[in-house]
């Protein structure tokens, strides 16, 4: 292989092809994407004349850390209730909770209602969506390769996209060691991508790119004999495609346990609390909560022991600090205060294990308990937590399903 010394905007940078391959690279990616690309997304603005920078914009989101075939029914919802980005920028949060509940990384959501916001604010200004990178990367949860989608994908502009996809394509063909997490190796794969990314059709490329990270130069088992860069691959020619890209072996997910509380008044309706804008689950609804710690002893000279104890207030373990939400507080303190305590769930006298959870930090292991309040006790309980301005619902499984953004946590412990 020859060595290309090129310069970039940011630094100089040494790709491993020749002038040859690196210039052939978009014209080969393109013709196979002709051919086996996918062309039937609703979002592909690539056969449209006039494209639509909004539909580009909200599937780019609900694309993050997302697979396609979870997000279309999900992009098919918001599309019918939400067509334009006026109609998302004029909808409750509620309601636009409810529609993204169960694609996770809520902060997505948030970042998408506050980012249809903004847009409207400078469509009105200007009568238009913006038509620059910075004017895309001044929104909301739009980072460098959502705004380089967005351009050339959705306004037919020059644009540069680096995704998780486009990532694992060029660590592999140029065979970039450098752990991917870290800026420098970060640097040298925008310089890379922007050196073969084409002045026109770059939509068309990063379409293509796209199509390429996902259905050929997959994580696990790259189809490497249907690849129109296998030639000049280097990790192919070395036999090494699954060694990158490099990345820093993660850390072991720590594990969290809970009570989820199923608060119920004497016709069935269960008690729900929107969690805070911040932290997990942030705007969606949730029961309430009891943290619990698990505590490991001995029980004489050999055997051991787990135990357990409910965490009565936040500060008493650093791992749930920023989880124990006020409402939850409250709830605690008023059953200790009446003596009430909710029972387990479980619907065969075998099937008492908890819920298992997993989040991107930590596993959540939730065990469901059961409490039926008397009249007086729901209104007094009510009255607490008004008091501190918590919103909350009295509503039965169905009607919590059907109108609330509930997390997919939740929504397993109903069923």
């Amino acid at each position: 292989m020859t060595q290309l010394t090129a310069n970039s905007n940011a630094s100089e940078t040494t790709f491993n092809h020749a002038t040859s391959s690196l210039n052939s690279f978009a014209p080969r990616l393109l013709d196979w994407f002709d051919t086996n690309g996918r062309h039937d997304l609703p979002w592909q603005q690539h056969q449209t004349d006039t494209p639509n920078p909004y539909i580009v914009w909200l599937s780019e989101v609900m694309l993050q850390q997302t697979q396609v075939t979870t997000v279309l029914p999900y992009f098919a919802r918001f599309m019918a209730s939400f067509p334009t980005v006026q109609d998302l920028a004029a909808a409750d949060w509620d309601s636009v909770a409810a529609h993204w509940a169960g694609l996770g990384y809520y902060a997505r959501a948030r970042n998408l209602h506050k980012g249809a916001k903004q847009l409207v604010a400078v469509i009105d200004e200007i009568g238009d969506f913006p038509q620059t990178l910075a004017g895309w990367e001044a929104i909301s949860g739009v980072g460098p390769s959502t705004a380089g989608a967005i351009m050339a994908m959705g306004l037919h502009k020059y644009g540069v996209i680096c995704d998780g996809n486009v990532k694992r394509v060029l660590t592999r063909w140029a065979a970039i060691d450098g752990d991917i997490t870290k800026s420098a190796t970060t640097k040298e794969l925008w310089a890379l991508a922007e050196r073969l990314t084409p002045r026109k059709n770059s939509g068309l490329f990063a379409q293509a790119m796209m199509d390429m990270g996902a259905t050929l130069c997959t994580r696990s088992k790259p189809t490497c004999l249907l690849c129109p860069l296998q030639e000049d691959c280097i990790a192919h020619a070395e036999g090494r495609a699954t060694d990158y890209p490099v990345k820093a072996k993660k850390q072991p997910k720590p594990s969290k346990f809970s009570n989820a509380l199923l608060i119920k008044d004497t016709d069935g309706k269960i008690l729900w609390l929107q969690r805070p804008d911040n932290g997990i689950w942030g705007g969606l609804w949730s029961l309430p909560l009891q943290f619990v710690e698990k505590i490991n002893g001995k029980v004489g000279k050999t055997q051991d022991m787990t135990t357990s104890k409910t965490l009565k207030v936040a500060s008493n373990e650093k791992l749930y600090e920023t989880e124990f939400t006020t409402a939850e507080q409250i709830i605690n303190e008023w059953l200790d205060k009446h003596n009430l305590v909710a029972k387990a769930v479980s619907k065969t006298l075998l099937d008492d294990a908890p819920i298992k959870h997993s989040l991107t930090h930590f596993h959540w292991y939730l065990t469901p308990q059961s409490l039926t309040l008397t009249n007086e006790q729901v209104i007094a309980l009510t009255q607490a937590l008004q008091a501190a301005e918590i919103n909350l619902n009295w509503l039965n499984a169905n009607d919590a399903q059907a109108t609330l953004g509930l997390p997919r946590a939740m929504v397993k412990i109903l069923e």
